[in-house]
């Protein structure tokens, strides 16, 4: 048996899978930290350039502060960056030096471990950057193993990456990234044992979601294969397409004989505010899932539910979700079984959506999804279909893309947007309106503070208090007494 360690993932994934990536903010975030600080988790999985630009854009907060208030908590709990390639808030394709700036920039700002998530699962590209993170005073990298079910990643696919990470002075543990939660106890018995043996004494982490109820299985699975650590969340922001609930999954450990070194206490404390959080505010909370075959050919992941359940919404199209659904996996295999994740889900998505809504399939194609075929984003693993392609090279669009010349050097951006600005301000001007930062930085600090208790009746009266129409209210509720008169 051995000593399973347990990475947070709550403020970054949990609130990303259930709530879009909107329902945490600073005060929400800073609220909880002491007691993620004492809780002893491995490390916090915190944020990602996505969830920076929605601080800016729908919280109007600065991302910057929240890290550095937040790592001003943790001081021993590592806090976690998740990339996707190189790409930061923007989906242009960056530039190496940009790249690196905005790892420093992470890490002056407190982001001590950095996981790297190649979205065509490329080890040698996931290499090249861990080397950028350490140069740029990364303390730890950890590099993803993004599983996926398709006739080409087999274990023998992830065995040979996984041997090209381990080689890495730079990257120091891996992961095995699985977003739709598709890996079962029968495959993790083959894979798992495979990573293991090429990549020495480098521990090895797991982070799965409950999308079709096979995480927890696998996980413990995992466990008395020799996995590290368990990436889990709390509360109301696990299960459902979330992660495991940290809970329940601490219990099924020691159960099985295994030792999980936390403070329960502080685990319990986290569990309850984040159930306390999503009540207040009436967000959804995770349930355990049924199983879903289907799945596994979409390979949808749990981070991309919510946020395509919101799209749909916002296009009044939620009753198209089944057969959006399922164009997505044709769609995915047309496109050479391109992984299910940042950027490619929503471009799978989008594709998707305009295949079940046009007059023809592939009749309209996203600029995005002409840049993959074409491999402004590297090399797709598998030829894109011959009659896709065919349509794809057809469209007015392709030449004017093929011609682009992507993102400008650090120099001449620099020119452009403000020599003197801080690095923080540059890179959010760089890849967001002017518009959005003014308004983040009108709203002036975040509020450091948040009562899930009191959250309801406080968002009662700013609603009272913003109307013309009453002249007295007031409000009692068991030892709380308000009355306001005009």
């Amino acid at each position: 048996m051995a000593n399973i360690e347990i990475v947070e993932t709550s403020l970054r994934d949990g609130n990303q899978c259930l709530w879009g990536a909107t329902g945490v903010d600073t005060a929400k975030t800073l609220t909880i930290a002491p007691a993620m600080e004492r809780a002893g988790y491995r490390a916090i999985d915190f944020t990602t350039s996505t969830h920076m630009g929605v601080a800016v854009r729908y919280k109007q907060e600065d991302p910057w502060e929240r890290i550095r208030e937040m790592a001003r908590i943790c001081r021993t709990t590592p806090l976690q960056f998740l990339s996707t390639g190189f790409r930061f808030i923007s989906w242009e394709t960056a530039t190496p030096e940009f790249m690196e700036l905005a790892f420093r920039t992470l890490a002056t700002n407190g982001i001590r471990r950095f996981a790297l998530a190649d979205p065509m699962n490329d080890a040698a590209s996931n290499v090249e950057v861990a080397k950028m993170v350490k140069r740029a005073g990364g303390d730890q990298v950890v590099g993803a193993l993004v599983y996926t079910i398709s006739p080409i990643h087999d274990d023998a696919h992830y065995a040979e990456a996984a041997r090209v990470m381990a080689q890495s002075p730079d990257i120091d543990a891996l992961y095995i990234k699985d977003p739709g939660g598709l890996l079962t106890p029968k495959r993790a018995a083959t894979l798992i044992p495979a990573i293991l043996a090429e990549i020495g004494d480098k521990p090895l982490e797991l982070h799965n979601h409950c999308t079709i109820g096979l995480a927890e299985p696998a996980c413990l699975e995992a466990a008395d294969l020799g996995i590290a650590a368990v990436q889990c969340a709390s509360g109301g922001a696990a299960d459902g397409t979330s992660n495991p609930p940290i809970g329940r999954m601490i219990r099924n450990l020691r159960t099985l004989g295994h030792t999980v070194d936390v403070d329960d206490e502080a685990v319990e404390e986290v569990a309850s505010y984040f159930t306390r959080l999503a009540e207040a505010e009436g967000y959804a909370t995770g349930s355990p899932q049924p199983f879903d075959a289907a799945y596994f050919r979409h390979n949808l992941p749990g981070g991309m539910v919510g946020t395509m359940r919101r799209h749909l919404a916002d296009q009044n199209a939620a009753h198209l979700e089944a057969a959006v659904i399922e164009e997505m996996g044709r769609v995915r295999e047309e496109l050479g079984w391109v992984i299910v994740m940042t950027p490619f889900a929503q471009m799978l998505q989008t594709q998707a959506m305009l295949n079940v809504t046009g007059k023809e399939r592939w009749s309209i194609i996203p600029d995005e999804v002409i840049r993959f075929a074409i491999g402004k984003f590297g090399r797709p693993t598998q030829p894109v279909d011959p009659q896709v392609m065919d349509r794809i090279m057809a469209h007015p669009r392709t030449k004017q893309l093929e011609a682009e010349t992507g993102m400008a050097d650090l120099k001449t951006l620099r020119s452009r947007i403000g020599e003197r600005l801080s690095d923080e301000e540059f890179l959010l001007r760089a890849t967001m309106p002017d518009g959005q930062i003014e308004a983040m930085r009108k709203a002036g600090p975040a509020p450091r503070h948040y009562d899930p208790d009191t959250a309801p009746v406080m968002r009662l009266l700013r609603d009272v208090m913003a109307r013309n129409d009453i002249a007295d209210f007031a409000f009692e509720k068991d030892d709380l007494k308000i009355r306001l008169s005009a």
